[in-house]
């Protein structure tokens, strides 16, 4: 399975929609550990802030599936809930991207 179709197959999803904001806020402070740089560099861990919700999720999903190969993003992909990732991603798509 492609990034593409995964990223398709998501964008139908109104998931985001109805995204708790307050429990991604609370599941952050895991991300924020390695994500909480400033401004995107080549080959550096990315900041996650300002990040579309359909691009947060589809990332997601891909390290989840093993498309992208990272075996920390994997197991914590594996251990999120669909509520879970829904609400980070509303969470990080509010916050002003560095």
């Amino acid at each position: 399975m492609s990034f593409a179709a995964v990223a398709a197959g998501l964008a139908a999803a109104p998931a985001h929609a109805a995204a708790d904001r307050a429990l991604g806020e609370y599941l952050s402070a895991e991300c924020a550990t390695c994500h909480a740089g400033t401004a995107p560099k080549a080959g550096a861990i990315p900041p996650l802030a300002g990040m579309p919700a359909d691009q947060f999720t589809a990332l997601i999903m891909t390290y989840r599936s093993g498309i992208r190969d990272n075996a920390a993003m994997r197991n914590i992909a594996k251990q999120l809930s669909e509520e879970d990732v829904a609400a980070l991603a509303a969470y990080y798509e509010g916050l002003k991207a560095p």
